[in-house]
């Protein structure tokens, strides 16, 4: 066995790294953006391209009606819409009998304009997981996929194409930053998921599982930082948790917002609220290591990232989890489980939860998950700190459809 030597940086905290080398963070098999400063380029303002239509989900109610209205149509039928929308999940005419025959097409053409194309489809574990790629009006393309769990239904989805945050080890990054997503896009990605369950094409279902056939669990991981989308993931949000017709009508404690640390927008989400899940995407504890494995790092700082985090349980009395992708020899040492543990236990007790994801590995890169004896070692250091700690499930990985392998690739793909 190699004996445990003294990591430089540990040596300087006083702490001791029992796992052989550090590796640092560097874009593999692809040239990662840098700015006129040379450094990782982070883009917050989405580029200028046509807008999509204009769609029901976009609207409040009350403007839903306002635009009847405008179209010369009695404002209750916008609720009968948003029903065949929202709860039936269709956006097809012909199904929706209750609106008067003579102008129904174009009525449904004005309010639910196509906003998603499916172009592709793949399923693993045994068609209980499926990973969809969408192509948008302007052919920008996103991904989101929909996992079957004991008890639950839960969606990946995409609040960008693309995404500007420009970490070395997320595939999503890859390409840069395309465009936020509209608000009807978010909210499409959910309603095309549940016409999919209701069509009885998500496999999985168990005799003994009497939950509802329809998405019940959202997680903002798939595409995207959701809080540089920041208002329309919000407008979003409340048509989710709205109670139908109005909306979707899910909970919103099963609705998960996640960031790779934007502080002030973390403090925003905390004034909206609505008590959705909050996950910080942290994956380094120590600044040096962050700054390079998450650019924006160079904007908020650890410390100030955790006390955001920290903000938001005060705030919502929601506990926080703490995404941490375990990468073999990089930031998987035992000293910095217990750096990690140390800046938790600082700001309290019973606020946050630990979720260590095993890397998800994406193609030309050389890196690759944590040996299962240094996960386990990371979490039992947690875990002895009194910081509850759940290596995470990664499903999906056969199509590269788990976290950090969205990159919407459209080789192959029919136009």
């Amino acid at each position: 066995m190699t004996p445990p030597r003294t990591d430089p940086t540990a040596a300087r905290d006083g702490i001791r790294s029992t796992t052989p080398r550090q590796v640092r963070p560097a874009a593999e098999g692809w040239t990662q953006k840098l700015d006129t400063d040379g450094r990782p380029l982070l883009q917050f303002a989405s580029p200028k391209r046509g807008k999509p239509p204009e769609h029901l989900a976009d609207f409040t109610p009350e403007q839903r009606a306002a635009r009847l209205v405008e179209l010369g149509m009695p404002a209750f039928r916008a609720k009968q819409i948003a029903t065949h929308y929202f709860t039936h999940s269709t956006s097809d005419p012909a199904e929706m009998t209750d609106l008067p025959a003579a102008n129904r097409a174009e009525l449904v053409a004005g309010l639910l304009p196509p906003l998603l194309t499916e172009l592709r489809r793949l399923e693993t574990d045994k068609g209980d997981t499926i990973k969809f790629l969408w192509k948008l009006h302007d052919g920008a393309l996103v991904e989101s996929v929909l996992m079957r769990y004991p008890g639950r239904i839960t969606l990946c989805i995409s609040s960008q194409a693309g995404c500007g945050m420009n970490c070395p080890f997320c595939a999503t990054g890859q390409a840069g930053l395309t465009r936020n997503l509209s608000t009807a896009e978010i909210v499409d990605q959910i309603v095309r998921a549940n016409r999919v369950i209701a069509d009885g094409q998500l496999g999985g279902k168990k005799k003994t599982d009497h939950s509802q056939e329809r998405v019940s669990n959202i997680v903002f991981m798939g595409m995207g930082e959701p809080l540089a989308n920041y208002a329309r993931v919000m407008q979003a949000v409340r048509t989710m948790v709205a109670p139908a017709p109005d909306g979707l009508g899910m909970s919103a404690r099963g609705i998960t917002v996640s960031t790779v640390g934007l502080a002030p927008a973390i403090g925003k989400l905390a004034a909206e609220g609505i008590p959705v899940t909050f996950a910080l995407s942290l994956h380094a504890p120590d600044d040096e290591l962050r700054d390079e494995l998450i650019p924006v790092n160079s904007r908020w700082k650890v410390d100030e990232v955790l006390d955001a985090a920290r903000a938001y349980f005060d705030a919502t009395k929601r506990r926080v989890s703490i995404e941490y992708a375990l990468i073999k020899d990089m930031n998987d040492h035992g000293w910095r489980a217990d750096l990690l543990g140390e800046k938790l236990n600082a700001r309290g007790r019973g606020w946050v939860h630990v979720n260590p994801i095993p890397l998800n590995p994406t193609p030309g890169s050389i890196w690759t998950a944590s040996e299962p004896e240094v996960q386990r070692e990371f979490v039992r250091r947690l875990e002895a700190m009194g910081v509850p700690t759940t290596i995470r499930d990664t499903r999906g990985k056969e199509i590269d459809g788990a976290c950090g392998q969205l990159a919407a690739a459209d080789e192959d793909a029919p136009a």
